[in-house]
């Protein structure tokens, strides 16, 4: 019996001793939520904006956020705003330098009024000249020249522009024609507006044309050479309604509809959409500039881009398992600059939420990615990969221990074994 009692407390012993090494060697690194403060926004319905136009909508480029709106819901004609779709998609579906050639049909059905390249049936033009017609000088008969040229005809096209929209997730929106002329069923929100604007905006091709103040189109088979001024007076230098850092992007008017405006404008880092839809004049002054005006005002005004976290910035400093004494404890840090839009002269307190890959074991190499940080504010996220600041070494040692140890359990179990098995025998002899 005294031997059965001694073997097993070796075994428990050498059990205890192998446990601990385990438990060590796969422990999980708990991460701290490191906070900053942050400037926030109120909620913008209760802001009051001396705003004439029926419907607009202020948002911030890069996030889509919402900072200002009034009857953004609402459905409003568009008139020639609807352009910018018309020329979002030639950009993605044709080449620039393609040429078109004018159909009687794309011609034949502008109504007396209407903005006008007065292209001629038969002449031939190029994609690019088109759309500097369409976007500069907002022609009607241009934006039905590319639709044929795209789509073959301008039903065709037509549906491929309700496609677009419903891609985008414009619920509010359905289009008839290719340019905005009037039909009841034709029609948008702000809010929509803006998310196609907003994906306009993100094409740089799209944005080199509706920033150009004035440009010549040149003589084609049909016409002698053409110069035509944008229509945005936000981007014109001249222009009493010149709003300095504007880079676009698409006016817009029908009598149905009254005077529209799609702009952008980009500043101190931060890139503002404003939309302007049913507008009429305010002392002989045109509401659609001055309204976008106080919502450009508002919006640099109270906002700001803003970097809360730079690159290289340490979340965290770690003790590694598995790893030698001289790489263990490292640091986490941010993989690039954590820049969020930020409401000025207020604070909250945010913290990241910090997610980790698995377990964090050596072997380590620096820059890697082992998680992400995320911040959350105003319903906006921000996130920036984290990634290791230097090599973690892996501790073979660690591991000689382990084979040793296990070694050592199997002796002791096969000692324990002849132990009991010579001891049965004793007991069995007498």
């Amino acid at each position: 019996m005294k031997f059965k009692k001694i073997a097993i407390l070796l075994l428990i012993m050498m059990l205890f001793s192998t446990n601990s090494f385990a438990e060590d060697a796969t422990n999980e690194t708990n991460l701290e939520q490191n906070s900053i403060n942050v400037s926030t926004s109120e909620d913008n319905s209760s802001v009051s904006l001396n705003i004439n136009s029926e419907a607009v909508i202020l948002i911030e480029n890069t996030t889509g956020k919402t900072l200002y709106e009034k009857n953004s819901e609402q459905k409003m004609y568009p008139a020639s705003t609807t352009k910018i779709l018309t020329a979002i998609i030639a950009i993605e579906n044709s080449n620039l330098d393609d040429i078109a050639t004018v159909s009687k049909t794309a011609i034949s059905n502008i109504p007396s009024g209407y903005s006008s390249a007065y292209l001629v049936e038969g002449e031939q033009i190029s994609i690019d000249n088109l759309l500097k017609e369409l976007l500069i000088h907002s022609a009607n008969d241009a934006a039905n020249v590319i639709a044929e040229h795209v789509s073959g005809s301008i039903d065709t096209f037509v549906d491929l522009m309700n496609e677009k929209v419903q891609e985008l997730g414009c619920a509010n929106t359905h289009f008839v024609t290719t340019n905005g002329i009037h039909d009841e069923n034709h029609y948008t929100t702000a809010r929509d507006l803006s998310v196609i604007a907003r994906y306009c905006m993100q094409n740089p091709t799209f944005r080199k044309y509706v920033s150009i103040q004035k440009c010549t189109i040149p003589a084609t088979n049909k016409s002698k050479e053409r110069t035509y001024k944008n229509t945005n007076d936000l981007i014109n230098t001249s222009s009493t309604y010149y709003y300095p850092g504007c880079i676009g992007i698409k006016t817009g008017y029908t009598s149905e509809a009254k005077n529209c405006l799609i702009s952008a404008c980009s500043k101190n880092g931060l890139q503002l959409i404003a939309v302007v839809l049913g507008s009429g004049t305010v002392n002989g002054k045109s509401a659609r500039y001055l309204d976008s005006k106080t919502l450009y005002d508002y919006g640099y005004s109270n906002y700001s881009m803003k970097t809360i976290f730079q690159k290289s910035c340490v979340l965290e400093t770690i003790t590694v398992p598995h790893a030698t004494k001289e790489t263990k404890d490292l640091d986490l840090i941010l993989e690039d600059n954590v820049v969020a839009l930020v409401k000025n002269n207020s604070s909250t307190n945010i913290s990241p939420e910090i997610s980790v890959s698995g377990n964090i074991s050596a072997p380590i190499s620096a820059n890697s990615v082992i998680g992400t940080a995320t911040y959350t504010i105003d319903g906006q996220t921000y996130t920036s990969n984290i990634i290791a600041s230097h090599d973690v070494i892996q501790n073979d040692n660690l591991y000689f221990i382990l084979i040793f140890s296990l070694i050592g359990i199997i002796s002791i179990l096969i000692i324990i074994f002849m132990i009991l098995k010579t001891h049965k025998k004793k007991k069995n002899f007498y």
